[in-house]
């Protein structure tokens, strides 16, 4: 069963939350909207039916019992209840057919079963609650920055479970802040804002750089050497912040907009993305992602998300995540010689 937002446009007052536009999640399909927390929100409200639409429609087959289910991102878990009990529990409340050693199994519970929720890890819960989830078997799934703030191992088994529920045949929306997650996660990745709905591409690899003429790289001897200049500038607060390429953990580029971030911290850069690729190349960095560039120095470990899908983990304090495309990953075992 498919998910369809028709010229659905949303306004409070005189403001555009954001214009008409066009989209359908398909059977099968996984579809990322990334945008800001109003949007988001709105776009919950929407579904859930709290608030209605300004103009245009959402259409679904409301003749199905329970066809949308909803990850949101607080879990509204009974906090006295084990595992266990708030599967039980679930799995009565929506008549599932599904076992709870299979939904168990899957988020990989089986030795936290007996051991109450409040008593979990952030990530624990979250898996718990992807768990009730599969116990409610919808048709059509609404993921509210599913992996937001947990560990590795629990993306991990979420990323696994999007792709068994798309190989399913079910229809999956992932509404999120975060770029890196959504294309991680998702077979198509928009953006929605005031301006409206528009694609991010993320299958094709940015376009080979131009080769200059020879007689423009060709040096005289009546030419002058150029000063080279290492540092990358950065403008903060109206002053020029200057860092050192082995100081950058990773670049990317957002909306057009170029961004270092170095030890948890962001930093806008007037370069463009392939301007920051042609200077950073020389000290280690990669362009493993048509949206982003990594210090390979930084780089701690490549994942496997699916055979599509990857990611590299930073060595840094935050354990940075950054994805890989399925190309450049072809391209740095190579380079590793793998």
């Amino acid at each position: 069963m498919s998910l369809q937002f028709i010229k659905a446009e949303k306004r409070i007052h005189d403001a555009v939350i954001f214009p008409a536009f066009d989209l359908t999640i398909g059977e099968g399909t996984i579809v990322a909207v990334y945008s800001s927390v109003n949007v988001r929100e709105q776009l919950i409200n929407l579904l859930l039916g709290k608030t209605i639409l300004s103009q245009g429609e959402i259409r679904f087959d409301k003749n199905t019992k329970q066809q949308i289910g909803y990850f949101f991102l607080h879990d509204g878990l009974y906090e006295r209840l084990s595992i266990e009990e708030i599967l039980k529990f679930t799995r009565r409340l929506y008549n599932s057919a599904m076992p709870i050693n299979e939904a168990i199994a899957a988020t990989q519970l089986e030795d936290k079963r007996g051991v109450k929720v409040k008593n979990l890890s952030y990530s624990e819960k979250k898996r718990v609650q992807l768990a009730c989830l599969l116990l409610q078997n919808p048709a059509i799934y609404i993921f509210e920055e599913p992996d937001q703030n947990i560990d590795l191992e629990s993306k991990r088994i979420l990323i696994g479970i999007l792709h068994q529920l798309k190989h399913q045949n079910r229809s999956i929306l992932i509404v999120t802040g975060n770029l890196e997650s959504a294309i991680t996660a998702a077979d198509e990745v928009f953006r929605l804002d005031e301006n409206g709905l528009h694609p991010i591409h993320t299958s094709s690899d940015t376009e080979e750089p131009t080769t200059p003429d020879l007689e423009e790289t060709m040096i005289t001897e009546e030419s002058v050497l150029p000063v080279r200049f290492e540092k990358i500038p950065t403008k903060v607060n109206e002053k020029i912040v200057l860092f050192d390429p082995p100081e950058i953990d990773y670049v990317e580029s957002n909306e057009g907009q170029s961004f270092l971030h170095i030890q948890g911290e962001s930093f806008p850069s007037t370069a463009t993305l392939n301007d920051l690729e042609a200077r950073l190349l020389p000290f280690g960095f990669f362009r493993c992602h048509r949206s982003y560039i990594v210090n390979l120095q930084k780089v701690r470990e490549v994942i496997t998300w699916t055979r599509n899908s990857y990611s590299l983990v930073l060595d840094n304090k935050d354990k940075s995540t950054i994805p890989l495309s399925k190309s450049k990953m072809v391209e740095l075992k190579e380079m590793l010689g793998l």
